[in-house]
């Protein structure tokens, strides 16, 4: 089957073609990649980590806490979304703001079965306050780099087509089946 065959039946098998350039709704992509703020926060093991110690990789950080509903109802496709690349590539953050710690993110994360994400804590929130961020669910696109390309206010469908060929695009990086 040729390629134009495939353009052709495309809609009836319930996809469209998406261009890797297409913005995704509400995403602020930057025209200018922009500094992002030494964040720290804590990783599985209780270890200090920052933003750097993912350099090289493409960070798609995510505030989130497991009392904001729109959070909940997001994590899933951030999951999903996970599931479509190699962590060593693009690497979701998924950065708690619970004060109750990894007790509570963790009964989360298998209440509703999140299997390709690691999470990551803050509970002082400062995080928030550092990024700019004015409430949550916040997520920010950080290219290899370091350096912030776009952010997305609110809920999102993070594992919609759009968005994962937008993330494959600007990341370089191939999707896994």
């Amino acid at each position: 089957m040729t390629f134009a065959m495939l353009l052709a039946i495309a809609p009836t098998l319930g996809c469209t073609p998406v261009s890797a350039n297409e913005l995704p709704e509400r995403l602020q992509a930057h025209e200018a990649p922009r500094p992002v703020p030494a964040v720290a926060f804590k990783g599985q093991r209780d270890e200090d980590l920052t933003l750097a110690s993912f350099r090289g990789r493409f960070v798609v950080l995510n505030i989130w806490a497991t009392w904001c509903v729109p959070c909940r109802k997001e994590m899933p496709t951030l999951d999903r979304l996970q599931s479509r690349f190699d962590k060593k590539d693009v690497v979701v953050v998924a950065l708690s703001l619970d004060r109750k710690g990894s007790e509570v993110v963790d009964k989360f994360f298998r209440e509703i079965g999140v299997e390709h994400l690691v999470p990551y804590l803050d509970p002082s929130g400062r995080a928030l306050r550092e990024l700019g961020l004015v409430g949550l669910p916040g997520t920010l696109l950080i290219d290899r780099n370091g350096q912030e390309i776009g952010r997305l206010l609110g809920e999102a469908d993070w594992s919609s087509q759009t968005m994962v060929e937008f993330i494959k695009a600007k990341a370089g990086a191939a999707t896994q089946p």
